[in-house]
This record gives C-alpha cells, structure tokens and sequence, in this order.
C-alpha cells in the first residue's frame, strides 16, 4: 500500500485536558509533514483516537468507537487506524493483538513527533507500526500547538507523573515527571496573547510539583501573571500533599490568577487514603482548605472522590460523606472505583467492593454535593461578576450565551450585543447545582 497522495488525517480526542493539549501538538507536528486535518474519518487517509486509560468505560468507548469507523466507512480508498495516547501505552500487546480491532499503528504519549515515520512505513510495508518509549526529557516544548478557536488555551507546563497514587495509571503511560523551562512556557503565553487569546489554564498531572531552573510553581505562575494581556490564569491539578503555601498568598494577590482550585480529595478515611499512597491524611486535607480559604478571598474549590476503593467499610465511606459535608465542595467529581491494568492496586488488592455498595455510595455523595452546590451557588445571587462569554447559544435556549465567572462556574447571560471571548459584568439573579443565570449590569 504506498502512500497517498492527499495525506489526509483524522483525529478524535478522548479523556483529559492533557490529551486535548497532546491531540494540538499532534496536529502540528503531521501538518509539518504534509498531512492536512479534515472533519470527516469518511474521508481520511488516517483516523486517530488519542485515548484516556483512567478509567474501564474510556477503553471500551475507543473499542466501539473503532469498530463503528471501519463498518461506516463509505469510501473503498484504504485508510489507516491509529490509537494514540495513554491506552496505547497501557494495553499495547491488546491493541496490536486483536485482530478484531485491526489497528494499523500506535503512540504512546512520548511518541507523537515519530508518527510522521510511523504512517508512512506502515503504509509502505503494510505492517503493523508502533512507537511507546516513554522519554525522562520529552517535554515537547519546541512544538507549538494548533489551536482551534474558543476562549482558553491548555499549557503543558510538565509531563509524567512521579506520585504513584495506587489506583492511577499515569505514571506507567506517560512516564517519569519533568517540567519545561519556564522560559519556555511564558513564551507560549505571550505567543497566545498577540493571537488574541486572554485566558490560560496551566496543565500537569501535579502541577504544584513543578520544578526548572530554580523556579517552582508560584514562580512560574508569577511570571505567567506578569504577561501583559493575560487576564485569567487557571491551573490544574494540584496535589494536597505538597501544596505550596506561598501559592495560595500569590493567588490572593493577583487579580488575573482565578480564585479557583480543584483540590482532590478522592477518600475522607486516613487508612484508604494511606492504601491510596496519597501520602496526606484527612487531618492535613483540612488544615489546607482552611488556610487556602482564609487567604483567598471567595475561594471556589472542586475536589475528585473514587467511592468503593478496595476494602473500604460503611464507615470508612461515612467519613468521606462527613468530609464532602464539613468542606462543602463548589463541585465534585466523584467516580467508582475500577481496577486499572498495571497499577498497584490492581496487583495488589482485590476489588471486592461490591457493584451495588458501590452504586449506592456514589448516589450518596452525588444527592449531598447537589444539595451543597446550589447553597454555594445561591450564596452569588445578588453579585455582580467579571464573566468571559464561551458561546453565544445553548442547547436549550438560543437566546441565551454561556459563559463562565473567575471560580470557573457557569454563567448563563442574554446574548444579545454579547460577542465569543468578550468580558461583562453581569448580576447573578437565578442558581441551579450547576449554572448560574444573570442580566447584563
């Protein structure tokens, strides 16, 4: 099969903000060598998944996914299937393997500049491609990614992970922890700045344990925040263990670093959260949302819970409840726990929570943080709010633009003079658990 002409590509993204920030690089790196993106897999001469591995239902997801583009394909032209990202990495033998699947190449998160070799060899041999080295360097700091419009633009300030969370595959599909230069990093944001973009989000699997150059991460926010036009820095996420507290003093000072954090807590109970290997007890948890919450004026703070994690009892899921009702979260991102191929806890521990106790703990917490999110959000009602304008309509109402405020909650404006990635004052008169609603000031 040799190569086509047109060299066409396709590319869908799945999982993270990470691999929203990987599937732009992708994006750059294949329009360097030749291949133009189209909207359609119909018309492609290679589709791509970039693919998340956190969780059981995201793998079988990408699975259906592949098999719907190969049966809907409409064109007899041959095409390429690729599966890029951390799924590659996780279950590599299984993607090369399955003979159902027929994936023709695979990249790991490390990977992405050899894809231009990787299509094109497996399009002139015909076999079977594929590159997972997980690099100790690679930090594609020299690519710069192809964005698509919209109002925020992702910052991959580090890659890998170095915490070894027992239940999180991160650290065995996207390797060790290394961050960029942060140079680097602020010439990104400027770059962003003369094409119009106002709002950043920094990305890293633990952010708060950015290291380069003798900056840290306050430093590197700091100088994030000091660019000229930057009018909102957010960031995520940061781990509880090793917060710096001089973060939580630079973000008071600053006016364009967003008075939001998404601080995980995933278990209220120290003997979960020590078989979790998160290396801080519920104790310390407290002591840190209290102090970010009396150094940060109208602090919103989100957090993530994994519910039925091996062995956990009634009561140890009872102090989670007591937790999630004590702090009083903004949102929360609560899941079940399943086992992930490669991790300790898979190895290690057996999953013997059952499904119904987990079901029934996850409707628990989720019933109490909707109760908590409205009482949070009624609280803004009667204030009026700095709110960037993401989108002119909804899918319920077109008279309506969406938009979000500097604690990253979801506003809901009349969108009439309103305009994509303007700022406007708006007074909150409405709140759901989940949106806020206001009129133009």
């Amino acid at each position: 099969m040799s190569i086509p002409k047109t060299k066409t590509a396709y590319l869908e993204t799945y999982g993270c903000q990470m691999n929203e920030y990987d599937s732009e690089l992708v994006k750059t790196i294949l329009t360097k060598a030749g291949y133009e993106f189209v909207l359609s897999p119909n018309t492609a001469d290679v589709v791509m998944l970039n693919t998340c591995s956190v969780r059981d239902n995201a793998n079988r997801k990408v699975y259906n996914r592949v098999h719907t583009l190969r049966q809907s394909r409409t064109t007899e032209a041959p095409f390429k299937v690729g599966i890029l990202g951390c799924m590659a990495t996780n279950i590599r033998k299984d993607l090369l393997e399955d003979r159902s699947l027929k994936i023709d190449f695979i990249a790991g998160p490390d990977s992405y500049k050899k894809l231009p070799d990787l299509i094109s060899t497996g399009f002139e041999s015909g076999e079977k491609t594929f590159n997972l080295t997980l690099s100790e360097f690679e930090t594609y700091s020299d690519v710069y990614p192809t964005r698509e419009g919209g109002v925020n633009a992702w910052i991959a300030i580090m890659r890998g992970c170095n915490n070894y969370c027992t239940f999180c595959v991160v650290p065995h599909t996207r390797g060790r922890e290394r961050s960029r230069e942060p140079e680097s990093v602020v010439d990104e944001v400027k770059r962003l700045v003369d094409e119009g973009f106002t709002q950043v989000t920094l990305l890293g699997q633990n952010v708060n344990s950015y290291h380069a150059n003798d900056t840290d991460f306050a430093g590197l926010l700091e100088k994030v925040s000091d660019v000229p036009g930057i009018k909102r820095i957010r960031y995520t996420s940061p781990h509880p263990k090793d917060f710096p507290r001089h973060l939580l003093q630079l973000m008071a000072d600053r006016d364009n670093i967003c008075n939001q954090i998404h601080m995980p807590l995933q278990a209220g109970n120290n003997r979960v959260l020590e078989m979790m290997n998160r290396t801080y007890t519920k104790e310390e948890f407290y002591d840190l949302v209290a102090e970010a919450r009396e150094t940060i004026p109208n602090l919103k703070m989100t957090t993530d819970i994994i519910v039925g994690f091996p062995t956990e009892t009634d009561a140890e899921f009872e102090e989670t409840f007591e937790v999630m009702e004590r702090v009083e979260f903004d949102s929360a991102y609560i899941f079940k726990y399943s086992e992930r191929k490669n991790t300790l806890a898979a190895r290690k521990f057996p999953d013997d929570v059952p499904e119904a106790m987990k079901t029934e703990r996850i409707v628990r917490l989720n019933d109490l943080q909707k109760i908590v999110s409205l009482k949070r959000n009624q609280a803004q009602i009667g204030e009026v709010q700095d709110i960037l304008i993401e989108s002119l309509s909804t899918k319920r109402d077109t008279n309506m633009a969406t938009g979000r405020n500097a604690g990253n909650v979801l506003v809901l404006v009349p969108n009439e003079g309103r305009r994509v990635g303007e700022y406007t004052n708006a007074t909150i008169t409405e709140a759901t658990p989940n949106v806020l609603r206001g009129i133009v000031s």
